[in-house]
């Protein structure tokens, strides 16, 4: 059943990321101008409604991207409570703990929002959302593949790969105990994938091929057993690429 609701939440945020996507192809205007009215910002200054609409983008496409990777502790989570209740012992819904994480990714959203606002009213992001300024996409590319390598990225992603662990560790009781729990995971997660989201300035905010590959590999990293490697490896591909994006803005 969690793992169902887990799916369908996937899901959904997926195919909302897949109508944008669709409508902003330049062989699409009708849909786009529709698209771009409705659920994206205008290319003009921004107002109220603008933001809210970039927010709402940014945070579906979160709940995407990162949905997936949390699933092994929340399924994990929804297990140990369900054993709770065999036991007529004292349990939570599994949408506390849900609820908790996904409100730490929803105030990430609006951090992104604000930057992305920031880097539209500097002109250094294209109609499609990509960084027109080799200098912002190299420097990026850089500090995400340094990122790779950083005691904080080490200790976030340990964390995230070790969920009985942690719900052995910092198990707490009751709603606001799971709720705890929840932010806990989710800034350990934070702190794990933030800089690979900047990464989206590069490519484009709704590549979906980008976004996809960032998705990807979030779940590698935190699932396959050789994961941390891989992050290794990739950070030095994102230095690489760094290096060779800066060498156009010089």
């Amino acid at each position: 059943m969690i793992l169902a609701g887990l799916a369908g939440i996937t899901a959904l945020a997926w195919a909302y990321m897949f109508y944008l996507a669709r409508a902003m192809r330049p062989t699409n205007m009708g849909a786009m101008e529709m698209a771009m009215g409705q659920a994206m910002p205008q290319m003009q200054a921004w107002g109220p409604v603008e933001l809210l609409l970039t927010f709402v983008m940014w945070a579906v496409m979160m709940v995407a991207m990162m949905v997936p990777s949390a699933a092994p502790m929340i399924l994990l989570f929804a297990t140990i409570n369900r054993k709770l209740r065999q036991q007529d012992r004292p349990h939570v819904a599994t949408s506390v703990f849900l609820a908790a994480y996904l409100l730490v990714w929803t105030l990430f959203s609006v951090l992104a929002t604000l930057v992305q606002w920031g880097l539209h009213s500097a002109a250094l992001l294209s109609p499609m959302m990509v960084s027109t300024n080799p200098i912002l996409g190299g420097t990026l590319l850089i500090a995400a593949g340094v990122f790779q390598w950083t005691p904080l990225k080490h200790a976030c992603l340990a964390h995230c790969r070790a969920p009985f662990d942690f719900l052995m560790t910092d198990w707490r009781e009751g709603n606001n105990g799971a709720f705890l729990m929840g932010l806990k995971h989710g800034v350990y997660c934070l702190g794990c994938c933030w800089f690979l989201m900047g990464l989206l300035f590069v490519a484009g905010v709704m590549n979906l091929l980008w976004v996809t590959a960032i998705a990807l590999f979030v779940l590698v990293e935190k699932v396959v057993p050789n994961g941390p490697l891989v992050g290794r490896v990739i950070g030095a591909v994102l230095v690489a690429a760094g290096i060779a994006l800066l060498t156009q803005g010089f």
